[in-house]
């Protein structure tokens, strides 16, 4: 199974875990088993559709999946997937 790192603001989801192991051959798939295992985490990463939301990045060991074959990238036993969501904020006072 491949090890998924889980941002500080999905932790909720997932019992406060950081890092959780989930079966799956490609991103989708480990994203639907991330949903099965923790009811609620899909909606946070995949809009309506079931595709990921342009916001939210989502690494195979160093490689961002966008780069490569997006939502069907191959997950192996032994790759770490990072779930990173874009920060937003600041203020536009100034502009």
């Amino acid at each position: 199974m491949a090890v998924v790192r889980i941002p500080s603001p999905l932790r909720r989801y997932t019992g406060g875990q950081s890092k959780v192991s989930v079966a799956g051959a490609t991103v989708i798939e480990v994203i639907d088993h991330l949903d099965a295992a923790y009811p609620g985490l899909k909606s946070r990463i995949c809009d309506e559709s079931g595709q990921i939301k342009r916001y939210v990045n989502i690494f195979i060991n160093e490689d961002e999946i966008r780069t490569l074959q997006g939502a069907e990238t191959p997950v192996g036993e032994r790759d770490e997937v990072s779930i990173v969501p874009a920060m937003a904020g600041g203020s536009d006072e100034g502009r």
